[in-house]
């Protein structure tokens, strides 16, 4: 699910969910914050707009989106604009995350999300790759 470059994790946005990191998951879900996030991103927003709805100062702000999408619960779209100043958003990229133990007493994290179009694929390709440069 992740890959290594640069001393940086890079979510892979293709990757089989079955990978997700658990402590990752558990990690987001247990910071207030994160929660504060998920609640407000009720349609796709821009970092400060999410700053803005939740009261959470820009740079926490920045580090919460971090570990939100670390944990496979948020995806980060990129909005192409003609003047050449693209601006990410935001949104939820699942509909229930489920913790359950496995058969052989582990804990594991399932996250079930809606079928991503070609369009939302290739959204998502390319803040992947954006973030690269």
């Amino acid at each position: 699910m992740l890959e290594k470059h640069t001393n940086e994790m890079v979510r892979d946005p293709f990757a089989d969910d079955e990978d997700t990191d658990l402590q990752d998951v558990l990690d987001a879900l247990d910071d207030p914050e994160c929660r504060k996030i998920v609640a407000a991103l009720n349609e796709p927003m821009t970092v400060s707009e999410i700053s803005e709805a939740t009261d959470v100062p820009l740079s926490t702000t920045y580090r919460k989106l971090d570990l939100l999408t670390e944990a496979a619960l948020l995806v980060e779209e990129t909005e192409i604009r003609p003047d050449g100043q693209h601006a990410s958003r935001y949104q939820i990229d699942f509909e229930d995350v489920v913790i359950s133990l496995t058969d052989d007493r582990r804990f594991e994290a399932t996250i079930t999300r809606t079928a991503r179009t070609a369009d939302r694929r290739l959204e998502e390709l390319w803040a992947e790759v954006r973030k690269e440069t």
